[in-house]
């Protein structure tokens, strides 16, 4: 058996060549995950089985649920608004991205939080017993305390009366 130096060096290529291709290969799957990963945007709320971040009860109210997403795209969901607002008051809400509850007047829908009007109105029970529901539109809220009675908030009085910083 003879030794070929052009066939030594050609499979030396082809074994670098291999490496390399492979080790571009996983550099680029681990940026692609990295980056689809810390997605910042709200999941679904899976009702009848997600549980409540705060209380820990099974969220299946959906006029009440909540939810907010982190920075770093972490998600936590409630089964009422008032646990979420408890929540937040342990927490730094600068380190939150997007607030979220769900429109009391469109069921499993879900609105901006910090333009939603809440009315606390004996007359609706909410599933922690703070009579807390928020809707995305201030008429239909308005509409609502007429017929319910109670007393409207923003986000700012809201925040302010969960001790929410």
């Amino acid at each position: 058996m003879k030794f070929h130096y052009a066939q030594f060096v050609l499979y030396l290529q082809n074994t670098n060549f291999r490496k390399m291709k492979k080790g571009l290969i996983a550099i680029f799957t681990v940026i692609l995950l990295l980056t689809t990963s810390c997605k910042v945007e709200p999941e679904e709320i899976i009702y009848g089985s997600d549980a409540c971040h705060f209380c820990k009860m099974t969220i299946v109210d959906q006029q009440h649920a909540a939810q907010y997403v982190t920075n770093k795209g972490k998600q936590f969901k409630f089964d009422a608004i008032e646990c979420m607002l408890n929540d937040l008051a342990e927490k730094n809400t600068d380190e939150i991205n997007i607030f979220l509850i769900s429109d009391y007047g469109n069921p499993g829908t879900k609105a901006d939080a910090q333009t939603a009007t809440y009315l606390i109105s004996q007359e609706i029970k909410s599933p922690m017993g703070a009579f807390l529901s928020a809707f995305s539109s201030e008429e239909i809220a308005k509409k609502t305390q007429q017929e319910s009675g109670g007393k409207l908030y923003n986000w700012y009085s809201i925040k302010e009366k969960y001790d929410v910083k």
